[in-house]
């Protein structure tokens, strides 16, 4: 593979790791395609799972969905397709109202503005719940929130407004990881007091009359705050990545992206004109099967080598609850010479002892990851993104990312919050509070998911990851899940499809620094409450190790030369 010819990344060589785990009394061997899983009462020594990779065991399950429940849950969908397609004969003869918006009867010999089963989905399965979205606050984003009541006549098409605020909502949905988000506190006090002086807005970009003082000092501190030479900081992290991955890679590159990866990476690598092949999911058995076909054929046709192979993968997946087993994928970037970019949007602050992150999680070095991304949208409190990484690729980017160039440079109250809640994390404020919200995230964390594997719920993810879903699995117990829980003043984020397999709807809580153990019992009794009236306690207790999962060796080739 040769380099291209800008930002050049650094890569070294290193032997690609075994795959055996050993038990403590050394007794044998535990294999699970790379995966290191052991019981909650077993311990591990240091240094001895995947040839000494890991420092701590890995713990990352998703228990099998029970033959009955998969059964129902496909029932209930084919039941509701089923009289959708009722109503929509209705609708045509006019018996029965047409709420969504249709094409005109003089546009239909045109090709469809919308496509037809997202239409039927939206107005014959979505719109029966969708109540349970969209909810307006009216208060901070807190350990507990405000909302808005609302009521619906015509059966969740239109909204009505009671005039009515129901109180102290305790907030289980909201990504407020550290407890910054918070309109009081030194945070808030520096945020206003730059209003103040600087404004709100900036109104130009970066490199003309909007590069201020205070993004410096941002970006020096975010690089301080990664262990890297040098940082970018931008006003939006969606755009992070989808206006940066372009300016990465492009046309006879090779982008190798996880399945499960976030919308922004997916665009972001569309627009690159990359070829781009998925792997499944932190399956490092997926991942080096397509590296070895790449430096063995090259391109398609022309068999040229990958001008550069970049590989995509978060720290936290969202929706899975699951944390990226790093230490295999950095071993095998280095055997293959790729590089690695690293979305850290979900856990930058909110995982490893420090508060830095995945690197931080697994003792890593951060200059064996070329580019380190994430976002200021959760563990800071505030808004926008970042990437990370060498000095030279930062020079590169300042010149060639569009969100650079043509972006409106971020707000300095929001800067303001950003480096204020930083220097909480680091200790540099003077205090220990940063370093105790780490640790207070990390107990909520264990606690809370422990407690409802207890109570019998199937719950996906790392045993470490404050992103916890909850599985539900059939359509009815999405909407009925979501209003009971508001009924008991605790809001929670339910989704199902197309947002994740039509078969693993599920809810999904993320545990705050802020949630005091008190609101965790409380939301944990409401939970099991109606847990118990909904009948979901499904778990059976037969955990699968992540990579025991059927491992499908088809591969998806969205995009060539």
């Amino acid at each position: 593979m040769t380099e291209s010819s800008t930002a050049k990344w650094a890569n070294g060589d290193a032997c690609h790791s075994t795959t055996s785990c050993i038990t403590p009394e050394g007794s044998g061997f535990l294999r699970h395609n790379h995966d290191c899983y052991f019981p909650d009462d077993e311990k591990v020594q240091h240094g001895t799972c995947n040839g000494g990779l890991y420092s701590r065991p890995f713990k990352e399950s998703f228990e099998e969905t029970p033959m009955l429940v998969a059964v129902f849950t496909y029932l209930g969908y084919g039941i509701l397709t089923i009289f959708g397609y009722l109503r929509d004969f209705l609708r045509d003869w006019k018996i029965e109202k047409c709420h969504i918006a249709r094409e005109r009867e003089e546009q239909k010999d045109f090709v469809p503005l919308y496509q037809d089963f997202e239409n039927f989905y939206t107005r014959n399965l979505y719109m029966r719940i969708r109540d349970n979205w969209n909810r307006p606050i009216c208060s901070v984003p807190g350990a507990k929130v405000d909302i808005v009541e609302r009521v619906s006549h015509n059966y969740n098409w239109t909204f009505d407004y009671t005039g009515k605020v129901v109180k102290e909502v305790i907030n289980m949905g909201s990504y407020n990881y550290l407890g910054f988000a918070e309109n009081t506190g030194p945070c808030a006090e520096a945020a206003a007091e730059v209003t103040m002086k600087y404004g709100v807005g900036v109104s130009s970009t970066r490199q003309e009359m909007g590069n201020c003082s205070r993004h410096e000092e941002l970006e020096k501190l975010v690089a301080r705050f990664l262990g890297v030479e040098s940082a970018m900081a931008f006003g939006m992290g969606f755009a992070t990545n989808s206006m940066n991955i372009p300016a990465l890679a492009g046309k006879g590159c090779l982008i190798l992206s996880d399945e499960l990866n976030h919308a922004s990476l997916v665009l972001g690598a569309r627009l690159s004109g990359s070829t781009i092949r998925v792997f499944k999911h932190n399956n490092m058995q997926s991942l080096e099967k397509l590296l070895k076909e790449a430096i063995a054929h090259g391109q398609p046709r022309s068999r040229r080598p990958w001008k550069k192979i970049l590989i995509l993968v978060e720290g936290i997946y969202s929706m899975e609850g699951s944390i990226v087993r790093l230490p295999e994928v950095i071993a095998l970037k280095k055997k293959y010479k790729a590089y690695l970019y690293l979305d850290e949007a979900h856990s930058i602050g909110a995982l490893g002892p420090r508060g830095r992150g995945v690197v931080d999680y697994f003792g890593l070095d951060p200059n064996d990851v070329d580019v380190m991304m994430g976002t200021f949208t959760k563990s800071f409190g505030a808004a926008g993104g970042y990437i990370g990484g060498r000095k030279e690729l930062m020079d590169y980017l300042r010149t060639h990312s569009h969100s650079a160039v043509y972006a409106t440079s971020m707000s300095l109250p929001v800067v303001e919050q950003i480096i204020t809640s930083m220097k909480c994390i680091v200790g540099e404020d003077g205090t220990t509070v940063g370093r105790d919200r780490v640790q207070q995230l990390a107990a909520n964390t264990t606690y809370f998911r422990k407690h409802l594997q207890d109570m019998g719920f199937i719950i996906y993810g790392n045993h470490d990851s404050p992103v916890v879903p909850l599985m539900l699995y059939m359509p009815a117990k999405i909407g009925a899940f979501g209003r009971e829980m508001l009924q008991r003043n605790i809001a929670v984020v339910v989704v199902g499809f197309p947002a994740t397999p039509i078969i693993e709807s599920r809810a999904r809580f993320c545990v705050s620094a802020a949630h005091t153990k008190a609101m965790l019992d409380t939301a944990l009794g409401a939970i099991s409450e109606v847990g118990d009236l909904l009948q979901l306690k499904y778990s059976r207790h037969r955990i699968v190790p992540s990579l025991d999962r059927a491992f499908d060796e088809t591969t998806y080739e969205e995009t060539e030369e």
